[in-house]
Formats: structure tokens, sequence, C-alpha cells
């Protein structure tokens, strides 16, 4: 298609705030940009910022809801007066400049989170989520089972609703090598079970811990390392549960650089969400390293994954325990699964999903 001059509006973009949505954002940025489109990213500034002379930063209060204000009037002004063939809000924060203007623009839902989940305590956000899959021209949204929700539960059009799963970036890959320095680094001997991800409170992260200690009754080596970044809500809990749990490995957030190792470190990898996901990427990326994945039985991972994961029934850490324990008591089943899982999982990936929303812009422009 045609060299397009796009503005992507984002509440937060990787690697300066990390979770799926922001992640998702920044991948179809850079695989847009690398086709020769004209992009612009609008996005607020809650670390170091970018090196993106085209990725134009807002600095805002580290707050709940006061970064809004501030995000909200500066970007509505830039859209206002700089003309684009596209423009493209990240959920209803980012669509908020261009969602009260005349504006037509696509907006990408990356999960029903406030729909599934106790994230605040202020109406006005499912409002807003309602109002922007109403208001877009297009949407755009990484499962099927999301998309079902747009539809039952945001009311959005079924025909303006297109599916384009997330994609993984290939430097994932299996360091073995590394993986032997790290783990001797980190003092550890034995098994391990990881963990990397936001640390939210429907992230599940307390029973990944209380299925751990179970399951190391049994396989007393075990190790649990845990990496990623508390919310500010989770921040006094995981310090407690530090205090509490002497034997689990808090490593803190995991530079881009060390993530591969990581993954590559762990027998198995674990995410345990109990709401709100729309893809999760991490053990895709965890499959592209080599390490089998255990998860809760959340739609999307098993959308996602299909077989290619061993599936726990939610908030069950008994169940939890017991994969654990089943995972290691049987090793030769794990092997068999990850070589399927392996090749499965080329399917995700950054051309394609740039050639699936280039469909959906072409959509937008011929005012399908």
């Amino acid at each position: 298609m045609r060299k397009l001059k796009i503005c992507i509006i984002s509440a937060g973009a990787f690697p300066d705030h990390k979770d799926g949505s922001a992640n998702y954002i920044r991948g179809l940025y850079d695989a847009l940009k690398s086709r020769g489109h004209d992009l612009t990213m609008l996005t607020a500034k809650w670390g170091d910022g970018f090196n993106d002379k085209n990725i134009i930063t807002v600095d805002v209060p580290k707050r709940r809801i006061l970064w809004v204000p501030k995000f909200y009037f500066k970007f509505r002004k830039y859209i206002k007066t700089h003309d684009f063939d596209i423009i493209q809000g990240n959920g209803s924060r980012g669509s908020l400049p261009v969602m009260f203007t005349k504006k037509p623009y696509i907006t990408l839902i990356h999960d029903m989170g406030p729909f599934e989940a106790d994230f605040t305590k202020i109406p006005i956000l499912k409002w807003l989520e309602r109002r922007n899959a109403n208001k877009a021209k297009q949407i755009i949204t990484n499962s099927e089972i999301t998309k079902t929700g747009i539809i039952e539960i945001m009311g959005g059009s079924k025909e303006k609703i297109h599916t384009v799963y997330c994609g993984y970036d290939p430097s994932f890959k299996p360091q073995p090598k590394r993986a032997k320095e790290l783990k001797q680094n980190l003092g550890i001997e034995g098994p391990v079970i990881y963990y990397v991800g936001r640390i939210a409170f429907y992230k599940g992260v307390d029973h990944i811990i209380e299925a751990y200690y179970h399951a190391k009754k049994e396989i007393p080596k075990l190790n649990l390392v845990i990496g990623g970044k508390p919310t500010l809500k989770m921040k006094d809990t995981v310090e407690k549960w530090k205090k509490e749990n002497p034997d689990v490995n808090f490593v803190g957030l995991v530079k881009e650089e060390d993530m591969s190792t990581y993954y590559s470190m762990g027998d198995v990898f674990v995410t345990y969400s109990f709401a709100s996901e729309g893809f999760g990427i991490t053990p895709v990326e965890s499959i592209a390293c080599g390490t089998p994945v255990i998860c809760s039985t959340m739609p999307a991972y098993q959308e996602i994954l299909q077989d290619n994961a061993i599936f726990v029934e939610r908030q069950r850490p008994d169940l939890l325990a017991k994969a654990f324990i089943d995972f290691f008591h049987h090793p030769e089943k794990n092997q068999e699964m990850m070589t399927k899982a392996t090749e499965f999982i080329k399917r995700y990936t950054w051309d394609a999903v740039a050639d699936r929303v280039e469909k959906v812009y072409e959509n937008f422009l011929q005012g399908k």
C-alpha cells in the first residue's frame, strides 16, 4: 500500500511502560515504521523516555488519574493542528485526545480489563471504554475472545472489529550458556519455576508462591524466580511477600537484553492471571526461548497457545502445585510438547501483524 502519515496515541509505550498493551503498540509502531510509513507516536513519559525523535512525550504526574489532564490537553491540541492519514489510539485512555474531536480514528482495544477486574473505583472508565468502542471508525483487538467482549459488553459493531494477534521479537531465542551463568550468579541449584510480568493483583502471583511451597514439599530443591515491577497498588504487598518468603528470588525489573536469558534459565515458565488478559505475550516469548509454559485457563491464553501449554484452572493454587509436580516428574511429555510449540508460535510475527493492520487502514481510508 502507499506510504501513510500515521499518528499513534498511547498512555504508555514499551520500554518506558511495560505491559501487554504498551508492548503491542510499540511493536506495531516499529513494524509500520520499518515499512516506510511516516510514524509519530504521542505518549506519556513514565521513565527515562525514548531515543526516537518521532516519539513525542509529555511529563505527567506518576499517579493514577492525575496524569490525564496534561496528557489530554497537550495531545488534543497537537492532533488538531497536524494532519494525518491515520490516527490510532491505544485503548480508551490513549484515544482520549481524539475521542472528543470530530476527527475519525482507529482504536486498539487490548483486553476487557475494566469489566473483568476491579482496576479502579472511578465509574467513568467503563463509560469511556464503551464510548471509545462506539466512536472509533475501526477497532483492532488481539484475540477473538476480546472481540466477543467488545461486541457483547461494550456494544461495538462486529463489522468494524478486526482481530490482529500480537507479534513477538525474533531476538527471543534459547540462551543455555548465559542461563547457566545467571543461575550461578543467583546462587540457585535445582529446577526453576520462572514468572515475569507486571505484579498486579489479578496476575495470581500470590497463588504461584503458594503453589510453589506445596510443590517444594515433594521437590525440595525446587526454586521460584519472580521478575517484574509491582503496580503502585501492589508495592507494599510485594515488600511483605519478600519478607515472608525468603526462599523466593524476587529479581525486580528484568532488563530487555536479559529477558531471553531469564526465560532460558527457567525449567518451566508460569503465568497465572485470573482476569484481564487480551493476548499474553510472555508465554509466547518463553516458548521461543525453549521453556515450556504452565498457565491459567484464561480464554485468551487458550486461544493463543491452543494445546501448546499446560492449563490449570484459575485461582486454584492446589491444582497449580499438582501441575508443577507432574511437570517435573514427566520430562519426556514436556519435551514432546515443546517441540510442537516452538513450531506453532512462528505464526506470531510482527510482519504478519503489519500485513493485517495495513488492511485495516485500507478499510478505514475507503470509508468501510
